[in-house]
């Protein structure tokens, strides 16, 4: 899957998902599908990534861009509490 990722992000030209980031955005997706509603999972993790892109586009960092939009999307996913914020360790670099 991993190769087909790094795949599929090289031919939209653009820099494949980290790790952490690939766990994130399928935790969320996830979360939404069972928490809000199947069909809202992917646009849920299109829409995370158009709130990325702005972020970048506004002079953030990648890794700063995805980490406060992955932040703000979990205060409007219910049901996300198994792990209070999953952004907190790995989005913006604490361990």
């Amino acid at each position: 899957m991993k190769d087909w990722l790094e795949e599929f992000a090289r031919a939209l030209g653009i820099e494949p998902l980290s790790h952490d980031e690939t766990a994130l955005v399928l935790k969320l997706a996830r979360d939404v599908a069972h928490g809000v509603e199947r069909k809202f999972a992917p646009l849920s993790a299109y829409l995370l990534g158009v709130a990325v892109g702005d972020r970048a586009a506004a002079g953030l960092s990648r890794p700063d861009a995805f980490g406060r939009a992955i932040e703000r999307a979990w205060r409007t996913v219910p049901g996300s509490g198994d792990d209070a914020d999953p952004t907190r360790s790995k989005a913006s670099g604490e361990d």
